[in-house]
């Protein structure tokens, strides 16, 4: 691996490339904060793809995409002297530092559960207005729910035990099951919500992340039904012309070639 010098020289390698676009490169010298957003996104996304994918190569080329967007704000920053590259990791070596007292204090944590409430609370008394407060608004739905979930826990506000979340959430099915008997669809959807956030913290206490088991569910199903569409033109038929029957077959024939790292 590089040495700690080689990783500066790196990154000031990275600096003056930057440097350079932003005065030369026409594309480079229009983008603004704004324009860029929507791009971080992107390569944030493309990078989690990769680390589900267990793709180490592309996961390093993704970290260097989103160093890049990293190093664009700061440059962009620097020309309004609002702030730069130093400023930024200034900034969060000093909230590291100040959120890990246990570390570079004479605070005591007896495991990581205990860290993470004295990081919920060290940040109240930064002047948050709210546990909450740190959960961005435009997260994806299923992820908000994760995340707000785990910032109150981490100050108390919890279950004790799994099985009481598993009948809160036989609970809440029950409760979406009488709406639909009752076919008011603004209830309806109502309580499908709180069945989905339900199930999103009963996945918490049995340590399961719910993003990525959507989306190892997502992958299992893509590749399945991938397969049915390559079986469906070795015989010259459309799936719209097949019965499910049918289709059932060749859907068994992509289970059993599932790993068994992918159970059904």
């Amino acid at each position: 691996m590089n040495s700690r010098k080689d990783q500066l020289k790196a990154f000031d390698r990275l600096l003056t490339i930057m440097d350079e676009l932003r005065e030369q490169c026409p594309w480079d010298k229009k983008q603004t904060m704004e324009s860029l957003r929507h791009l971080t996104i992107e390569e944030t996304y493309e990078l989690g793809d990769a680390i589900l994918e267990n793709d180490l190569q592309e996961v390093k080329n993704e970290l260097g995409d989103v160093l890049l967007h990293i190093v664009f704000y700061a440059k962009i920053g620097s020309e309004t002297n609002d702030f730069d590259i130093a400023d930024v990791c200034n900034s969060i070596c000093e909230k590291l530092i100040s959120r890990h007292p246990h570390i570079y204090s004479d605070v005591k944590v007896e495991d990581e559960e205990e860290v993470k409430r004295n990081w919920e609370n060290l940040k109240l008394k930064e002047g948050k207005s709210s546990v909450l407060g740190g959960v961005p608004k435009s997260l994806p739905a299923l992820v908000k729910a994760s995340r707000i979930q785990e910032k109150v826990a981490g100050v108390g506000f919890d279950w004790e035990k799994p099985q009481q979340v598993f009948e809160k959430l036989q609970e809440e099915l029950g409760e979406l099951q009488h709406e639909i008997n009752s076919d008011n669809q603004d209830k309806i959807e109502a309580e499908f919500g709180d069945v989905l956030f339900s199930m999103i913290n009963y996945a918490r206490f049995l340590k399961v992340n719910p993003e990525n088991a959507l989306e190892r569910t997502n992958k299992k199903f893509i590749k399945r039904f991938q397969y049915l569409e390559g079986k469906a033109k070795t015989i010259n038929k459309s799936l719209k012309d097949m019965t499910l029957a049918e289709m059932d077959v060749y859907w068994n024939e992509a289970k059993k070639s599932d790993t068994p790292s992918s159970p059904a």
